[in-house]
C-alpha cells in the first residue's frame, strides 16, 4: 500500500473538521492509517487516494459514516473521574429538591459513562429521572445500546452496583458483563452531532460534556457550548472535562469548581469571559 499523502491527509483532516470540528493534527497521520488501512482492503483500493475518491463521490455516503466512526476516538470507562459521580450524588441531586432531574450525558461513547450515572440515579431516585445519552459515532452507540463489556476497568465501579445493575457472563460470555435489562432501558440513545442543535425542546438539568472539547478549536468550543447552555435550564449545571478549560469563551455560566458550572439564573444578566 502507497503511503497517505501529505494532501490526502489534509483533505481528511479537513473533512473531519467541517463534518465534526475535530481538530486532528499532523502527529495523527498514522492514527489515521492504523484505523483505515482495513477498509481500502475490504473495498479492494490500492490507496489512500483511491479510497478517498471513492468515500468522496457520489456513492461514498455510508463509507463517510464509517470513516467517521473510525476517526473519533471512544476512550472511557466505568466511573471515570469519580469526584464528579461524587458531586452529582452529594451536591446537584439535593439542590433539586424532589424535581425529577432530566440529564444528558453529550458525549456518550460506547456508553460506559451514561449507565454509571443511570446507575448512580437509580440507587439515589429510584425511577425518578431522565436521561439522554448521544454521540456521533454510530458503532459506539451500537455497543452501547448493547450493554455488553468486558470485566475490565471496574475498579471504580462501587461493588454493590455491580451486584444490582450488572449481570456476569457465563459460557461463551465468561469474563463479560451485560448491563440489567430494566437499567438499559432507562437510558435513550440518540445519534448527535454537537456541531448541531439538541433536536428536541429539552431542559435539561446536568449536561455532562466531558473530555471532548480537547479536540476543538475555541470558534468551535464557543458553537457547541452555545448548542449545549440553550437547553441547560437556569440554575441547571455543566460538567466538563478536569483536564478542560472554558477560558475565553462567553457563556452565561459561573464557575463553581474546576470543570463544575451554572447557568445564571438570567440568561442575558451575566456571561463568562476570560
Amino acid at each position: 500500500m502507497k503511503p497517505l499523502s501529505p494532501e490526502a491527509f489534509q483533505r481528511i483532516q479537513d473533512w473531519l473538521y467541517s463534518s465534526a470540528g475535530i481538530l486532528l493534527s499532523a502527529q495523527k497521520q498514522s492514527l489515521v492509517v492504523s484505523r483505515l488501512w482495513r477498509r481500502l482492503e475490504a473495498l479492494g483500493l490500492a490507496d489512500f487516494d483511491a479510497y478517498l475518491a471513492y468515500v468522496f463521490g457520489p456513492q461514498g455516503a455510508g463509507e463517510r459514516a464509517e470513516m467517521l466512526d473510525r476517526l473519533t476516538t471512544n476512550e472511557t470507562y466505568f466511573f471515570r473521574e469519580p469526584g464528579h459521580f461524587a458531586l452529582l450524588k452529594n451536591r446537584i441531586l439535593p439542590s433539586l429538591h424532589g424535581r425529577t432531574p432530566r440529564v444528558w450525558c453529550a458525549a456518550a461513547s460506547t456508553g460506559e459513562e451514561p449507565y454509571s450515572l443511570a446507575m448512580l440515579l437509580s440507587d439515589q431516585l429510584g425511577t425518578s429521572w431522565q436521561l439522554a445519552a448521544s454521540d456521533i459515532c454510530g458503532r459506539a452507540l451500537e455497543k452501547a445500546r448493547s450493554g455488553l463489556y468486558r470485566m475490565e476497568r471496574l475498579n471504580l465501579m462501587p461493588e454493590d452496583y455491580l451486584k444490582r445493575f450488572c449481570r456476569r457472563g457465563t459460557g461463551s460470555y465468561e469474563g463479560m458483563l451485560l448491563i440489567d435489562p430494566t437499567l438499559r432501558g432507562r437510558v435513550r440513545f440518540v445519534q448527535h452531532n454537537l456541531l448541531d442543535r439538541w433536536p428536541e425542546a429539552d431542559d435539561f438539568d446536568v449536561i455532562f460534556l466531558r473530555n471532548v472539547l480537547i479536540y476543538f478549536d475555541q470558534p468551535t468550543r464557543q458553537r457547541v457550548l452555545d448548542h449545549l447552555c440553550s437547553v441547560l435550564r437556569p440554575g441547571g449545571w455543566l460538567i466538563i472535562g478536569h483536564c478542560e478549560s472554558l477560558a475565553g469563551l462567553s457563556l452565561p455560566l459561573q464557575q463553581q469548581a474546576p470543570s463544575v458550572y451554572r447557568r445564571v439564573s438570567e440568561p442575558n444578566s451575566e456571561r463568562m469571559s476570560a
